[in-house]
């Protein structure tokens, strides 16, 4: 081996192995690691969750307006132009559909209902047929109005066509899982124009590593779902934001609100735990439907902005266009709201309505703030708050950080002082014991009871790549240049 050679080749059994040092390339190598068929399922993966996710963008925009019978450029433009009636209308009609949905369903799915129950507990098997249909029947009610996420849609069907193929493919099971994974985070990535985020989605938060192996799959599929939206449905970035610039009271209202960020994220959790818990069995799952979005309906003659997933709350608030007391008020009964409707049964996501109560809350906190210490925007006070509390819900630092550059384009000012509130808050809700939004909503029946070594099978599997280092390697010395 020559001098310039870091890395040793060896063979073993015919093949050709590559050896290194460096921690993050194990096994074959990330290229060598997979066969050809498995980069074929990933690109083919990407482009149909792609295709997938402007489908269920178009029937969301649809429905939005079939319902309220207006046109806008927003949910709550749309509502605003239609009559009180109309609220009430169209979320009893949801109850209705949500009702009528969940009986035809059933509990028909191989693994669990949800996208972490599959991966987590369940070897990252969804049936594809309930799990779509689950997706339509949740983005259908958000458009009429049902205050949950439109992530879980896309998610679903990214996660389900990953298992279905991996299936079909006769792949091992933590390939499954990976593919489980960068399905989930592909979905994501194609409805909210987020390729790293959808990535460090499926990696951080779903299979919990950020190991190199894993790495180029899932981004490879996120970016592609990615590519296939763009052409249906633009390069825009999801919330329109001015270029904050930085200023010296950013970093100090970071440093103090990280703790209450945690804090509130550890609240918020815990609810999500409790609404998850209290769904409705027998009769029950019947009445919760119309009780829950009865109550929402009533709301939202005064307060609007409760209907849909939150998304129009975080555009107003990020621009500073709502009042303290609204701020306030709408901090309140937005987490209360959507925890009825998780608590009703219907499905959806939580991903804009956890960012919506965290902008919220910093948004109220900002506007104080901004009158001891001058300077600093109330939005951007917003979004340094709002990143922090979506990575603490989250449990994924990473990921919340780059969600919010990606959602807004204009952060580059902010990062620093949302990178300080995000470590803040992450560590002190995971001192308190927190949940994330996603293991809040396992099943507690004793039937997905978590098995410790579960969670880490993917990066096992990733580790049982490699073999035993040849003798040349092992004998190299400290020093770093190949053995003599």
């Amino acid at each position: 081996m020559s001098g310039s050679d870091f890395d040793a080749r060896v063979r073993h059994g015919g093949q050709h192995r590559w050896h290194t040092p460096q921690p993050n390339i194990s096994g074959l190598g990330i290229i060598a690691s997979y066969t050809a068929k498995f980069w074929a399922i990933v690109v083919v993966l990407g482009a149909i969750t792609g295709a997938g996710g402007v489908l269920l963008i178009l029937l969301l925009r649809l429905v939005e307006r079939v319902t309220y019978g207006h046109h806008g450029a927003s949910l709550l433009a749309i509502v605003r132009a239609s009559p009180g009636w109309r609220h009430l209308a169209a979320l009893l009609g949801a109850a209705v559909i949500v009702v009528a949905g969940l009986r035809l369903l059933g509990r028909r799915t191989t693994g669990g209902t949800e996208v972490s129950e599959a991966i987590w507990l369940n070897s990252g098997r969804l049936d594809w047929l309930t799990s779509v249909a689950r997706g339509l029947l949740s983005i259908v009610t958000i458009g009429m109005g049902v205050s949950l996420g439109r992530e879980a849609a896309p998610q679903l069907f990214g996660a389900a066509s990953a298992s279905s193929l991996a299936g079909w493919a006769d792949l091992p099971t933590w390939q499954r899982r990976l593919l489980v994974a960068s399905g989930t985070g592909a979905g994501f990535a194609a409805v909210y124009n987020v390729p790293l985020g959808g990535t460090l989605l499926a990696l951080e938060v779903m299979l919990g590593t950020l190991a190199l192996p894993l790495v180029v799959p899932a981004l490879l599929m996120s970016v592609t779902a990615t590519a296939v939206a763009w052409i249906f449905l633009g390069t825009g970035s999801t919330y329109h934001v001015s270029t904050y610039p930085f200023h010296p009271s950013q970093l100090a209202f970071a440093v103090l609100m990280g703790p209450i960020v945690g804090v509130a994220g550890v609240g918020w959790t815990r609810l999500i735990t409790a609404a998850n818990r209290a769904r409705p069995r027998a009769w029950g799952r019947w009445l919760a439907p119309f009780l829950a979005f009865g109550v929402l309906g009533a709301l939202s003659l005064q307060y609007p902005q409760l209907l849909g997933n939150g998304r129009d709350i975080v555009q107003l608030a990020i621009v500073a266009n709502l009042s303290v007391g609204l701020l306030f008020v709408l901090f309140l009964l937005k987490p209360l709201v959507t925890a009825a409707c998780l608590a009703s049964g219907s499905p959806g996501g939580l991903f804009t309505p956890t960012f919506a109560v965290g902008v919220l809350l910093a948004g109220a906190c900002g506007s104080i703030w901004s009158h001891i210490w001058p300077g600093a925007p109330v939005g951007s006070l917003a979004l340094i708050g709002g990143g922090a509390f979506l990575a603490a819900a989250m449990q994924g630092p990473l990921a919340g950080a780059v969600l919010v550059l990606e959602l807004t384009r204009n952060f580059d000012a902010l990062m620093v002082p949302t990178l300080i509130a995000v470590v803040e808050a992450t560590i002190l809700s995971r001192r308190l014991g927190a949940h994330s939004i996603y293991s809040a909503r396992l099943g507690t029946d004793a039937s997905v009871e978590p098995h410790p070594s579960r969670n880490a099978a993917a990066i096992a599997a990733i580790y049982a790549l490699d073999e035993t280092p040849s003798p040349e390697l092992a004998q190299r010395p400290e020093g770093g240049g190949p053995p003599g």
